[in-house]
């Protein structure tokens, strides 16, 4: 019985070690938090970045830790580059 409860608990561990691993922002200046990262194409602005970064995470706090986008009064915005990978991270 004690075998099958560490199994159960190791799994679970794994399970969401493996989930997680590519959405960990390693940034020393912040703490460690759900980013995603994607790679924008020609003519993408921060309005589409910022509404995929929101749906993604699931939630409207979160940030660009490189600073490409940000939201003032009418909307998101900056100027993202094509073909560079961008990250977001809930705050």
């Amino acid at each position: 019985m004690r075998f099958v409860k560490l199994f159960a608990l190791f799994s679970l561990f794994l399970s969401g070690v493996a989930s997680n691993s590519n959405e960990i922002c390693n940034d020393d200046d912040v703490p460690q938090n759900n980013c995603i990262s994607f790679t924008v194409g020609s003519g993408t602005g921060c309005d589409w970045m910022c509404s995929y970064c929101a749906s993604q995470l699931g939630t409207n706090n979160y940030y660009f830790p490189d600073g490409v986008c940000s939201y003032q009064t009418g909307g998101c915005v900056g100027s993202p580059v094509a073909g560079k990978q961008y990250s977001c991270c809930s705050v």
